[in-house]
């Protein structure tokens, strides 16, 4: 049996799974403040999938992962930074820990069994929500990088901007203008009012869109555009043979066909190989990629 846990700013939510992928039963409970308290979550809830189980258990969670060091930098979850998690971890639970960024747990589920499964050994995974994460797949394995960096595109500029795509903003990180600030559902929303006036969120122009509003189709044309300069640096430097999408933004309609008529436009190859789908698992990838971090 494999346990996966997603651990988030709000809430816990937890996977047993077996060999195949098949779900044995999941877990819930609301995230609590503080280290110790955060912990013993994480103990109460890996008792409730598995008492009697000696397995490792894998822990997707957002932010920066050092996997060498065993510790974490998560602006929702300020508590764990300057913590030995993995070592923390592994004696509250008493059993082998293993910690990844939520975005390379989403690439490794929907790479294993997934939207992006079969589809050959190079995976690229993108999660387009609040904010804008990516991770690697190589080969059915996560490619964390030397500093666990890989596939952080969301805080590179945006390439080949254009005044339709409006002014560059502050961006969390420090900087101006990175692909977050644009791709993400409140960049979605600022680039609607820059191209309209118009304040929407991004299902009210996903429903206008769909609806026959010229004016929201022109914002997910520009947004799709957007998304495919971004991805052609990826494609040109990874060469993956699946991009597979997730987050909110995922749902928008026709995304990946709009992106992938585009994308030839910016890259070496005219016509790129490279496919591009929506999640399979969508929410769920996360406590699920988790899970796989112990490979059979």
């Amino acid at each position: 049996m494999r346990v996966g846990i997603d651990l988030g700013g709000t809430k816990i939510a937890a996977v047993a799974l077996d060999r195949d992928g098949t779900e044995l039963a999941r877990h819930r409970r609301p995230t609590p403040r503080g280290y110790d308290a955060t912990l013993d979550a994480l103990a109460e809830t890996v008792n409730a999938l598995d008492p009697a189980g000696t397995g490792g258990v894998g822990i997707s969670l957002p932010g920066l992962v050092d996997v060498a060091a065993g510790r974490v930098r998560a602006v929702n979850l300020p508590w764990l930074e300057g913590h030995s998690l993995v070592a923390d971890a592994t004696r509250r639970i008493g059993r082998p820990v293993r910690i990844a960024n939520d975005a390379n747990c989403f690439t490794l589920s929907e790479a294993t069994d997934g939207a992006a499964a079969g589809g050959g050994p190079v995976v690229f995974g993108i999660i387009l929500g609040t904010g804008v994460g990516g991770g690697i797949v190589v080969d059915g394995r996560i490619l964390p990088g030397a500093n666990g960096l890989a596939g952080e595109w969301g805080h590179a500029p945006l390439p080949w901007r254009e005044e339709a795509d409006g002014p560059p903003v502050p961006c969390g990180c420090g900087r101006i203008g990175c692909l977050e600030t644009m791709l993400c559902g409140a960049g979605l929303s600022r680039l609607h009012r820059h191209l309209t006036g118009e304040t929407l969120d991004p299902p009210e122009i996903a429903a206008r869109a769909q609806a026959g509003d010229a004016a929201a189709a022109g914002t997910l044309a520009r947004h799709a555009d957007a998304l495919a300069r971004a991805l052609a640096p990826v494609l040109n430097l990874l060469d993956p043979d699946m991009v597979v999408v997730g987050g909110g933004l995922s749902a928008l309609p026709g995304l990946c066909e709009a992106v992938t008529r585009r994308w030839g436009a910016w890259t070496l190859a005219a016509d790129p190989r490279t496919r591009m789908a929506v999640a399979r698992h969508g929410a769920e990838s996360g406590m699920r990629g988790a899970a796989r971090l112990w490979p059979d």
